[in-house]
């Protein structure tokens, strides 16, 4: 089995069950996000019962079946049996090797990162891509460390394998994001708390694949500057 391409550029709406607004299913929201573009769902429920955690994993594969993938955070078990298109493993999770063992060469295993040395351990050890953060101040993290648009450039610089943002990412800010060096965004509070999912995401991935489409032809003009 084929290892899914990530999508560039990938918007992927990240599960947080104090963000959702009142009121709202979170199945339902991740499947109105993926409606308005977003083509990756990562399922993070920290702390819940397994048993749980699988019974969400379950019904939000028959959400994105065909239309995102779909990544669960750090249990690699859950993601199989789920049939999940891969992992986000943390820095203190499993290896990559050994998720890769659990769920085959066909799965997408990332690996969350703060730095520039952890994205090259992360490289080295031959994970798919990369989720680097926190990048701006969340709603999520309050008052915790935030790398800027400084941090996604050095790591940028230094591998070769796709990144995703994570931490504050909205349309606001996205666009750079992007232009500092992301292959995409891992958003939260800008999703999944949203009034409207369809509607942050429609906006977010216009803004996302416009920024990709302006530093994709900026490369293109500096190689050919280079000739």
């Amino acid at each position: 089995m084929s290892r899914p391409p990530l999508p560039d550029p990938c918007l992927c709406a990240v599960t947080d069950r104090a963000r959702l607004r009142a009121g709202a299913d979170l199945v339902e929201t991740v499947a109105a996000a993926v409606r308005g573009g977003a083509n990756m769902a990562q399922l993070r429920d920290k702390g819940a019962p397994p048993r749980e955690t699988l019974a969400l994993a379950r019904r939000l594969r028959d959400a994105t079946r065909g239309r995102a993938l779909l990544i669960i955070n750090d249990r690699a078990d859950i993601a199989a049996l789920s049939d999940a298109d891969g992992v986000q493993l943390g820095e203190n999770s499993i290896d990559v090797a050994s998720a890769r063992r659990l769920l085959g060469d066909g799965a997408l295993i990332g690996r969350s990162v703060h730095s520039e040395e952890g994205a090259l351990r992360a490289q080295d050890a031959s994970a798919d891509y990369l989720i680097l953060g926190t990048i701006f101040p969340t709603q999520s993290h309050p008052g915790g460390a935030t790398g800027g648009l400084e941090l996604m450039e050095r790591v940028a610089h230094s591998v070769d394998i796709p990144i995703l943002g994570i931490g504050g990412i909205d349309a606001d800010n996205a666009a750079d994001t992007i232009r500092a060096g992301a292959g995409g965004a891992a958003v939260i509070s800008a999703l999944i708390a949203a009034e409207n999912p369809a509607k942050a995401a429609s906006s977010l991935i216009a803004t996302m694949r416009q920024a990709r489409g302006e530093t994709a032809a900026a490369a293109k003009n500096t190689e050919k500057a280079k000739r």
